[in-house]
């Protein structure tokens, strides 16, 4: 047993390393004492398969001859009978699923821990969920191995996690911070590739690796079964650092500055009057050289919930205006703010919107754009945090709205925008902007670049967490959305880490964790459309497929392979 715990805990290291600042390499091999100790373990099932086999009798027919035994023994004198000492039954083959999940649990409660600073109860579900959909994944592969060619079982664990991934990303219920291409962000040269694949064909990569591996060790001796996981590991590597110095930086560029006015999100950011946050906003704004293009301020920077109808008029962003028109007259300010829009009545009103018995209104996670012009244009955060911005599958659970955790703020169902805007500055730059959470989904975040964005911007908060590894996690996704849409990214954070990005995910200046400061860069503008920007996560989709038709073809073998040993 002391074995099987080590090959687990083996695997939740390799896991959990490059989410905690290791090399990514280290996921190539990650499934492999995984995969040892599922053959181990199904071998040994066999072993006592056979070995039962072997005495001839047939487990029904067995079993109807020790119901016979036994009422002979009853019948007959004790004294009379015999037993044979020496035989002793077979013991019970382990089950794999324990070992599984502590590895799992293990991994995603090393790498996902911090969200329990914010709410305990996110980081329980987190482990949960997580574990229950690598287990279930990890256990399909198993059941096929041990009752169907071994070829099948991989292409079922490759494309069954893959889908797992997908649905994860794309359901109701998403978390999908542990999706293993996720594990690159650190070590962005090795997979310049994502402009053709996005994160799931890092998966893939891990998945075919391991399963490489796997097969060479099981002939370890044999130098020529290490040629192909050598090839599978380094011919990636070597086109992406290929495609990583092949790509330049745009002649056009913008002077973009961020700010981070690191306002702590528990005590100061929503019971500090909105006036004196603004004050050290426009402090910091006005560093920003005379000609720049764009300030971009952090998420919910306006929490004073103006109406959107009457949004120009709201005193937080009057005073944008004013420092525009005296001081930048050329620039665009981007700034999060808390929105509200109110409904005519219930017949106009949207799924989400909330009443107060008189009249109906969403609230809104927002991104202003500000310039000269008395037009403010506003997009909606579109894709919430579930138990705090939503709550899933609303119209089944709207009336549960009470259980979502209040993290300061608007609590409870959020509006959602169906389009991803893009805006225009005057000076003629298309850009989008992307609040918080939706910089970690990497389709979602090609629709700004399909609808016309050279420049993205991310603004976010991130002060929730504390100074642990979720914003440096967070701020590193940020740099796989840069190479899947070879789009650089301003990222404004209320604290750390705000910063720059290029086209190919190298970072720039940066502000940390608890510092109060301004940046400015300049930024490159991309008109060229990636692979991944055009098509999203094709290998997802197909992954579903092959995945459904694996299973039915699982199901069509072991009827026929019934079928014949009947005959």
């Amino acid at each position: 047993m002391t074995k099987r715990i080590l090959y687990a805990l083996c695997s939740a290291v390799l896991l959990a390393l490059p989410w905690l600042g290791a090399p990514a390499l280290t996921l190539l091999v990650a499934f492999v004492p995984l995969l040892i100790l599922q053959q181990e373990l199904a071998d040994a099932d066999a072993g006592q398969t056979v070995q039962v086999s072997r005495t001839g009798q047939d487990p029904k027919k067995e079993k109807g001859k020790k119901k016979s035994t036994k009422a002979a023994e009853a019948s007959a004198p004790a004294a009379g009978r015999r037993t044979n000492s020496r035989v002793k039954p077979l013991s019970r083959t382990p089950r794999l699923w324990p070992y599984l999940t502590l590895t799992f649990a293990l991994w995603w409660g090393a790498t996902t821990w911090w969200v329990g600073e914010a709410a305990v109860i996110g980081a329980v579900l987190a482990v949960v969920f997580g574990t229950a959909l690598n287990l279930t994944a990890f256990m399909i592969y198993h059941a096929v191995w041990r009752r169907a060619p071994r070829a099948l079982a991989y292409t079922l664990l490759v494309v069954g996690w893959i889908s797992y991934e997908y649905l994860y990303i794309c359901g109701e219920i998403s978390f999908p911070w542990l999706t293993l291409g996720n594990g690159f962000a650190h070590d962005v040269k090795l997979v310049q590739w994502y402009e053709y694949t996005g994160v799931l064909g890092g998966s893939l990569w891990v998945l075919i690796c391991n399963l490489l591996v796997f097969e060479a060790w099981k002939q370890r001796r044999h130098l020529q079964s290490w040629i192909a996981p050598a090839v599978a590991v380094l011919l990636p590597v070597i086109v992406s650092l290929g495609i990583y110095y092949s790509c330049e930086e745009p002649d056009q560029k913008v002077s973009v500055e961020v700010i981070q006015p690191n306002f702590d999100p528990y005590n100061i950011k929503f019971t500090l009057d909105q006036s004196e946050q603004n004050a050290v906003m426009l402090e910091l704004m006005s560093r920003a050289p005379h000609n720049v293009d764009f300030i971009v301020a952090p998420e919910t920077a306006i929490d004073d919930t103006p109406w959107e109808q009457l949004v120009s008029l709201a005193p937080s962003v009057r005073q944008f205006q004013e420092l525009i028109r005296t001081s930048y007259p050329g620039t665009t300010i981007i700034s999060g703010a808390t929105t509200a829009q109110r409904y005519p009545d219930y017949e106009h009103a949207s799924a989400t919107a909330r009443t107060d018995g008189k009249i109906w209104y969403d609230f809104y996670n927002s991104a202003l754009a500000i310039d000269s012009s008395s037009n403010v244009r506003i997009h909606h955060k579109s894709i919430l945090v579930a138990g705090v911005e939503k709550m899933p599958y609303y119209n089944i659970f709207k009336h549960l709205d009470f259980l979502t955790v209040d993290l300061g703020g608007i609590t409870g169902q959020l509006g959602v925008d169906s389009v991803r805007k893009v805006f225009t500055s005057p000076q003629g730059t298309r850009f989008g902007v992307a609040i918080c959470y939706e910089s970690i989904y990497g389709e979602y975040f090609t629709e700004f670049i399909r609808n016309g964005a050279q420049l993205m911007f991310v603004i976010t908060n991130d002060g929730w967490w504390g100074d642990t590894p979720g914003y440096r996690q967070h701020f590193s996704y940020a740099r796989l959305r840069a190479i899947e849409t070879r789009r650089s990214i301003a990222r404004s954070a209320n604290t750390g880490i705000s910063g720059f990005i290029n086209a190919r995910g190298d970072v720039g200046e940066t502000l940390g964790w608890d510092v109060r400061g301004a940046l400015t860069s300049q930024v490159g503008l991309h008109d060229r459309m990636t692979f991944y920007t055009r098509y999203g996560d094709v290998i997802g989709r197909i992954s579903w497929y092959v995945f459904a038709l694996g299973l039915l073809y699982f199901m069509a073998y072991r009827v026929r392979k019934r079928s014949h040993l009947n005959d």
